[in-house]
């Protein structure tokens, strides 16, 4: 039907149609996928949500004398310096440390990404590896984003296809990577934005893959490469999309160019720091098949209901929901009624969708034919595989 290069010239001539990916849902409804097809160039989706396996790339430049960083605390949040003299990648559940070493939970390297996104200045503390070419000891400093080389995200593991839904069937409380889960079923929280989400409107990546140019964090990022823990091989619906945690994405993109209205440190709980993120894939309608993926509802996807009150990497399931029932607000649990909310934002992932469809309505972006295909037959391997295997004699 149509080729990403023929959408550009329409993007740059700002004669491209451009729906978001509920606006298609509904035009679908009235017309059918045929029709919708003829008429829409561009679908935009987008999440904001919590997206823990990301950081920071920062080369600071060198000092005078050069120093050679062995050990850094931004803000007092620890930084790993293992590899180029003044190279540093900060990781956004890293937590703080006060001056005499004790942890500071609720702040951490996503806060202070934030932060520098936002313009802030922030106090840098340095220890150098003494050489005969790098013969400082130490460094202290302010720095914003204005005063470092480089500043870039890159996440190993961004917009999960899928996820599950968290409850706890226990006698207590549980403080989770999904927030607190109260004790005998008394609430449960998924993390998926559901049907705006990237990912489960293209079930098998055939539009996305390495070097796709996204929306990443308010500015222009890209797909890098498979995310860690990459599991395409979920157990799928015949619609294609996944019963559970599936694909995953890395995505790099240049945090000078980046908005904090879509960049923010969080705190879960005794659990840690995080970064909620906003991130948008446009979907170029290349042919027919993509508005049938494209038009699927919040009550034709899944996700299972998973006990953390077990302690154990596999936990029992409660079985499937479906997101519809999730943002109802309340799911069936053995018969008894449980109250649910969402980790994600479905309001900003609904903004992010809106604004990169703006964005190329106005001639601002461009799509990017990928230059490789994101792997369809990643397993999934558990460590403990290995660990049953070593004998101690």
């Amino acid at each position: 039907m149509r080729t990403i290069a023929e959408i550009n010239d329409k993007i740059s001539r700002k004669a491209a149609t451009v729906w978001t990916v509920e606006e298609l849902k509904a035009r679908v409804a009235d017309v059918g996928i045929a029709q919708a097809a003829k008429e829409v160039d561009v679908i935009t989706t987008g999440t904001f949500e919590p997206m823990e396996s990301s950081g920071a790339i920062i080369n600071l430049g060198h000092t005078d004398p050069p120093i050679k960083i062995r050990q850094c605390w931004i803000d007092g949040v620890p930084a790993y310096s293992g590899f180029g003299a003044v190279d540093l990648y900060l990781g956004a559940t890293q937590v703080g440390e006060s001056m005499d070493g004790e942890e500071v939970r609720e702040r951490g390297g996503g806060h202070v990404i934030a932060d520098l996104i936002a313009g802030k200045p922030v106090h840098l503390r340095a220890i150098g590896q003494v050489t005969d070419c790098y013969p400082r000891a130490s460094f202290e400093t302010t720095i914003t984003k204005d005063t470092i080389n480089q500043f870039y995200l890159f996440n190993p593991r961004n917009v999960y296809q899928n996820f599950i839904v968290g409850v706890n069937g226990g006698d207590r409380p549980l403080f989770t990577y999904l927030g607190p889960l109260q004790p005998r079923l008394g609430n449960a929280v998924y993390s998926n934005p559901g049907a705006i989400s990237p990912l489960l409107n293209d079930p098998d990546l055939q539009l996305i893959g390495i070097g796709t140019r996204i929306f990443l964090g308010g500015g222009i990022g890209y797909v890098s490469w498979e995310g860690t823990q990459h599991f395409p091989l979920q157990k799928r619906l015949p619609n294609r999309t996944p019963i559970g945690p599936a694909a995953t994405l890395a995505l790099i993109g240049d945090a000078k160019q980046m908005d904090p209205r879509w960049v923010r440190g969080c705190y879960f709980k005794n659990y840690g720091p995080s970064l909620m993120l906003g991130v948008g894939i446009p979907l170029p309608v290349l042919q027919e098949e993509v508005i049938a993926h494209c038009a699927v509802r919040d009550q034709d996807l899944v996700a299972p209901v998973v006990d953390f009150s077990i302690p154990r990497r596999v936990r029992p399931t409660f079985g499937l929901v479906s997101y519809a029932q999730l943002k109802g607000g309340r799911i069936v649990i053995d018969g008894k009624p449980v109250r649910v909310a969402p980790l994600a934002s479905i309001y900003l992932s609904r903004q992010v969708a809106m604004e990169l469809k703006q964005w190329i309505e106005a001639g601002k972006f461009y799509l990017s034919e990928f230059v490789g295909a994101i792997p369809s037959d990643r397993t999934f391997l558990p460590q403990d595989v290995w660990g049953s295997q070593i004998e101690i004699n």
